[in-house]
């Protein structure tokens, strides 16, 4: 596994926000949450495996991480160790407990969409 450099990791934990481009749809991208843990980007689908972004992912597409001024192209691994789940799980309670929206991120399905992005 190749990791994010430290400007991209400040980005992202700097930002309530991040977005992700696929390279199926290019002219779009979908604003989703982002936490880091270990020096690794994770994410989740907040519409579980109906997400477009998350499908194209899951089926192989690579994505442009968008954080701020910083752009990498990245590409999605499915994260199914109970443990680190639960650890991405703690992570976004941390940075988005403020948040009336937060839940949304961790309801059994959303949360069975964790992904692990790794730059390409």
């Amino acid at each position: 596994m190749t990791t994010f450099d430290a400007g991209i990791l400040r980005d992202v934990r700097g930002r309530h926000e991040v977005a992700i481009r696929t390279g199926r749809h290019p002219d779009s991208n979908v604003v989703v949450w982002a936490v880091v843990l270990d020096d690794a980007v994770f994410v989740r689908s907040a519409r579980g495996a109906k997400g477009r972004w998350y499908r194209d992912l899951v089926g192989g597409d690579m994505a442009t991480l968008e954080a701020g001024p910083s752009r990498l192209a990245v590409r999605g691994t499915p994260v199914d160790d109970p443990g680190t789940v639960e650890r991405v799980s703690g992570e976004y309670r941390r940075k988005y407990g403020s948040s009336p929206y937060l839940q949304s991120v961790l309801r059994p399905e959303v949360v069975a969409t964790t992904l692990r992005l790794d730059p390409r």
